[in-house]
């Protein structure tokens, strides 16, 4: 068996992407109890999402939201056909939730995650749960998300025992964030900067 290896150029950063789908509601799982609200947000504040955003995805590399101007951060989470919940407790916003139906009869898992405060709590079960109910109650025919090995280690397991099954892989290279600005450099310490 032979492996080969390709550079990466200085400045910038590789993943490996997987993308999983499902084409039929999983029976529902049983979930945590979980001291938690899920709330919809129709038109989000640009600040209040991208302070979410942050801190949420800052250890996971989620840099894409980050550097867009409001024009372009607005013209997506502005749309109808985009939903925007938040995980609340306590009125403070600690996980959030984006499915996307701007293509026909498909939902995209957008954004999933929690802070670091809600991790290990059961609060993904909960809002996997959620985010299951929420997607099929529309008429779709494919849920889909994809996940990278710069996110946690356990996000695909937990797609995957979530029902969505693995058909694609690719290798992502992009503009290291940290490098650009566009998230600070003490962000996703694991990933070393190059």
């Amino acid at each position: 068996m032979k492996s080969e290896f390709w550079d990466v150029p200085d400045g910038k950063l590789a993943a490996v992407v997987t993308h999983l789908q499902m084409f039929e509601r999983p029976a529902p799982r049983g979930v945590p109890n979980v001291t938690a609200t899920l709330v919809e947000h129709a038109k989000p504040d640009l600040d209040w999402y991208r302070d979410l955003f942050s801190r949420v995805g800052a250890d996971w590399m989620w840099f894409s939201r980050q550097g867009m101007s409001d024009a372009e951060l607005a013209a997506i989470i502005h749309r109808d056909d985009v939903h925007m919940y938040a995980v609340d407790v306590d009125g403070r916003a600690e996980g959030m939730l984006e499915l996307d139906f701007r293509v026909d009869g498909e939902c995209e898992l957008g954004y999933f995650g929690l802070t670091p405060a809600m991790v290990g709590t059961g609060a993904g079960r909960w809002l996997m749960e959620h985010a299951l109910d929420k997607a099929w109650a529309q008429p779709i025919k494919r849920f889909h998300v994809h996940t990278c090995t710069l996110d946690s280690a356990q996000a695909l397991p937990f797609y995957m025992r979530s029902g969505f099954t693995a058909y694609r892989r690719q290798v992502e290279i992009a503009d290291d964030p940290r490098k650009v600005g566009v998230l600070p450099a003490t962000a996703c310490p694991q990933e070393p900067v190059i």
